[in-house]
C-alpha cells in the first residue's frame, strides 16, 4: 500500500501480530457498490479483486446500482451474493425507496465495510450506509478527476464528513482528490491497481530478429473515447509510416468515438495500416502479437493496459499521466512522452522500431518490474486496510 500520508485509525482490538480481529471471529463482510458491470478498467479491477480475496478473511458482497442489462448480468460472479437495485436516476422516486432497501440489506447482512465506486454509487451509498449504521464507508477514486464539474466538487466536499477513507489508485489521483474535494489528507490512501501476472506468463519475449517479410505490429488496448487519445496515435502513426513500410497499428476496444476515428484514419491515409477491430476477448493473445505497445491517453489513474503490457513483456511507449509515471520509469522500463504530443509520440515509436535490441531490453525490464503489482499483493493490501477498519468498528462497538 502506497501511503503519501499514512492513515492509522485508532484501534484497540488488535491481535499480537498487529492486525485487527473481529470479536465474533467471522470474516470481514465487505459490500462493494458500483453502478453496473462492464469491460472498463474499474469494473474489471473490482471483479479481479473479489476473486483474489481469501474468503476465510474477507466475505465480499456485490451491489449494483443499475446492473439490469445483459452485459452486466453476464459478468456477475456466481459465488457471491449480488444485489441489483435497478436505480437508473438518483432523481427518481425509486432511488429514495431503494436507499431504504439497501440500508435494510446492509443491516441484515451485518456489513462491516461499504466500498463505493463512481459518483452516483458513492452519493447513493453514503446515504444508505449511514442509515444502516455501517461504520466504515470507503470512497474509491480510480482516475484524476478529469470528469469533475463544480457541482461534483461541492458534493465531494460535503461527503468528506461522512466518508471514512478515500482510496485512489495513483498518487496523481490522490492529489486531485485533495485539490478538488479538500478532505483530511490523512484519510486519502493510494493502493495501485494489480494484474494477474500468471495469466501472461506464457507469452514469449519480444522477437529480437523479426522476420523481415512480416509487418511490425504496434498495438494499444483502450476504449475508443477521447480521453484515451486514439486520435493522437493515429496522427503519430501517419508520421511513423513515412519511415517504415512494414508497420501496422491495431487498437482493440469499443466506444462511441469509433466512427470519428475511422474517418480520421481515412483522412490521414492510414486505411489498411491502422485497424480498429473492436473489443478483444483474448488480451494476452493480442499482446503476444505486438512488437511495441502504446498508450496515448490524455488522462489516467493506474491503467490496466500498461500493467498488462508489462506482464506480457512488451516494450512500452506511454503518456506520462496519472499513475503511469509510477509504473514506468522513463528510459528504464519504457519511454514516457508528454500527453498530447504527437511529435514526441511518433519519435519514440520510430526510435524503438529502428532498434530491436532496445525493444527486447525494455520488454525484459518491465516483466521483472511487474511482479510488484501482482493482483494477489493488491488483494492483501486491501485486506490489511479492511482488517484495520474493522478493528476500529469492533472497538467502537465494544
Amino acid at each position: 500500500m502506497t501511503l503519501a500520508t499514512r492513515h492509522e485509525p485508532r484501534c484497540s482490538n488488535l491481535s499480537e501480530e498487529g492486525t485487527a480481529t473481529r470479536s465474533d471471529g467471522r470474516p470481514i463482510r465487505v459490500a462493494f457498490l458500483i453502478d453496473r458491470l462492464g469491460v472498463g478498467g474499474t469494473e474489471t479491477q473490482l471483479l479481479a479483486l473479489i476473486r483474489h480475496f481469501d474468503r476465510s478473511q474477507v466475505e465480499p458482497f456485490l451491489i449494483l446500482l443499475k446492473g439490469e442489462d445483459e452485459e452486466s448480468r453476464f459478468m456477475e460472479p456466481d459465488d457471491i451474493h449480488v444485489l441489483r437495485l435497478g436505480v437508473r436516476s438518483l432523481r427518481s422516486g425509486k432511488a429514495l425507496r431503494q436507499v431504504r432497501v439497501l440500508a435494510r440489506f446492509l443491516r441484515q447482512e451485518r456489513i462491516d465495510i461499504l466500498q463505493m465506486y463512481f459518483p452516483d454509487s458513492t452519493y447513493f451509498g453514503v446515504l444508505a450506509g449511514k442509515l444502516a449504521g455501517v461504520k466504515a464507508l470507503i470512497r474509491t477514486r480510480n482516475n484524476s478527476n478529469h470528469w469533475m464539474t463544480p457541482t461534483h466538487r461541492v458534493l465531494g466536499r460535503l461527503l468528506n464528513r461522512f466518508v471514512t477513507l478515500t482510496v485512489c489508485n495513483s498518487q496523481a489521483g490522490r492529489e486531485a482528490v485533495l485539490r478538488d474535494e479538500r478532505p483530511d489528507p490523512a484519510s486519502v490512501l493510494v493502493i495501485e491497481n494489480g494484474v494477474d501476472v500468471e495469466r501472461f506468463a506464457q507469452i514469449p519475449p519480444v522477437d529480437p530478429d523479426p522476420d523481415p517479410g512480416r509487418r511490425l505490429r504496434v498495438g494499444m488496448v483502450g476504449n475508443l473515447r477521447e480521453i484515451k487519445g486514439v486520435d493522437l496515435l493515429i496522427r503519430a502513426a501517419a508520421k511513423v509510416v513515412e519511415q517504415f513500410s512494414n508497420v501496422e497499428f491495431v487498437v482493440v476496444g469499443e466506444g462511441d468515438q469509433g466512427p470519428d476515428l475511422e474517418r480520421l484514419i481515412a483522412e490521414t491515409g492510414m486505411t489498411g495500416r491502422f485497424h480498429l477491430p473492436g473489443r478483444s476477448e483474448d488480451i494476452p493473445g493480442f499482446l503476444a502479437t505486438l512488437d511495441l505497445a502504446v498508450l496515448s491517453s490524455r488522462s489516467e489513474g493506474t491503467p490496466n493496459a500498461v500493467l498488462e503490457y508489462m506482464a506480457a513483456g512488451r516494450p512500452i511507449v506511454a503518456s506520462a499521466v496519472g499513475g503511469i509515471s509510477h509504473l514506468i520509469r522513463d528510459n528504464v522500463d519504457g519511454i514516457l512522452i508528454p500527453p498530447g504530443d504527437v511529435e514526441r509520440l511518433a519519435t519514440a515509436m520510430i526510435g524503438l522500431l529502428h532498434d530491436p535490441e532496445r525493444r527486447v531490453d525494455l520488454g525484459r525490464a518491465v516483466r521483472m518490474r511487474v511482479v510488484e503489482f501482482d493482483r494477489s499483493r493488491v488483494a492483501n493490501r486491501f485486506g490489511e486496510l479492511f482488517r484495520t477498519s474493522v478493528g476500529c468498528v469492533t472497538s467502537d462497538e465494544g
